[in-house]
């Protein structure tokens, strides 16, 4: 049995996704088993390879009554907390970075200013087990209930101060409708709010929000099939960088450099103004804020001419199976 630990979002996930792939390869025989939050399951499924979802939110004791693992990956951090959580296990051996207060004094030192995708092929590399940061894409889902070829405006962040304003992600939403972009909402059921404050201010028919209206694997759908995806620093993105969907991404106040899109594609383009001072309570940061609706709709029209020359990977659509067997 191979445990791994990536107990976090969407983004986290699909970017784990080439140091999933790299230790299904390098353990063809062993039973792999995701711990992850429960309800990104749909999008588990469409990574592959995994053979069981171990659910958890977040770290802690984990519902485990299994035999040790005979090996147990920490992707979800540095330590000491999440080395702990997998060494109560009592694996066989534990790859992680090297943290001598949660007992692992050997192992690859972390590195902060490193992109995710890139933090965790390093790590196994330094184990012996190669990966391939390049396997970023999922499974093609089937298309289920909503729209093909629809743009995709995203408002909403964890964080306050990596959502661009409502004001100019509705100017941005009301131009493209404009142009004929078949525009829709997307979020959280607790960005429900804010989604139709973007579409109230940009002219938006009352069924283009669909915030809250779709699990995971239904966004991923969605995204899928799309135009166009316009987020901030979220999960969606990643989801556009998997299914090569263009997609035009605000960043702030984190770097491109940490978890933008691969630089190699023109189709995917990542808008940074550079570091700034931190933004102030629930302000949005200045490097977000210094970027304005024509810098956004030039990028829209570069992406879109970059699509038409973007290599066409064959869809790879997933079968129909058993669900993922589960623990917890």
């Amino acid at each position: 049995m191979i445990l791994v630990l990536r107990a976090l979002g969407v983004g986290d996930l699909a970017t784990g996704v080439p140091a999933l792939r790299a230790l299904r390869a390098a353990y063809p025989g062993k039973d792999l088993a995701l711990v992850a939050p429960r309800w990104l399951a749909p999008l588990v499924e469409l990574v592959g390879g995994v053979d069981r979802q171990v659910h958890a939110d977040g770290l802690g004791p984990l519902p485990w009554s299994g035999p040790p693992p005979e090996t147990a990956v920490n992707l979800h951090g540095r330590g000491p907390q999440s080395h702990l959580m997998l060494a109560a296990l009592r694996p066989g051996r534990l790859l992680a970075f090297a943290n001598p207060d949660a007992g692992v004094p050997d192992g690859p030192p972390w590195r902060a200013d490193e992109h995710e995708v890139d933090r965790w092929c390093r790590m196994l590399a330094w184990y012996g087990v190669p990966a391939d940061r390049t396997d970023l894409a999922l499974r093609r889902p089937a298309r289920g209930g909503f729209p093909a070829g629809v743009t995709i405006v995203h408002p909403g962040a964890k964080a306050a101060a990596r959502r661009w304003p409502v004001a100019r992600f509705a100017a941005v939403a009301r131009e493209l409708a404009g142009r004929g972009h078949r525009v829709v909402v997307t979020g959280s059921p607790a960005e429900r709010d804010l989604a139709e404050a973007v579409a109230r201010a940009a002219g938006l028919p009352a069924d283009a929000v669909l915030a809250g209206a779709t699990d995971v694997g239904e966004l991923a759908g969605l995204v899928a099939y799309a135009r166009l995806v316009l987020c901030g620093d979220t999960g969606i993105g990643h989801l556009a960088t998997a299914y090569a969907t263009p997609s035009v991404l605000l960043f702030g106040p984190v770097p491109p450099s940490w978890w933008g899109p691969p630089p190699d594609r023109p189709w995917h383009e990542a808008l940074w103004t550079g570091p700034g001072p931190a933004a102030a309570g629930e302000r949005v940061h200045p490097a977000l804020a210094a970027l304005d609706v024509p810098d956004v709709l030039a990028a829209v029209e570069r992406v879109e001419r970059a699509a038409r020359h973007r290599p066409q990977a064959p869809a790879q659509r997933t079968r129909t199976r058993t669900p993922l067997p589960t623990r917890g």
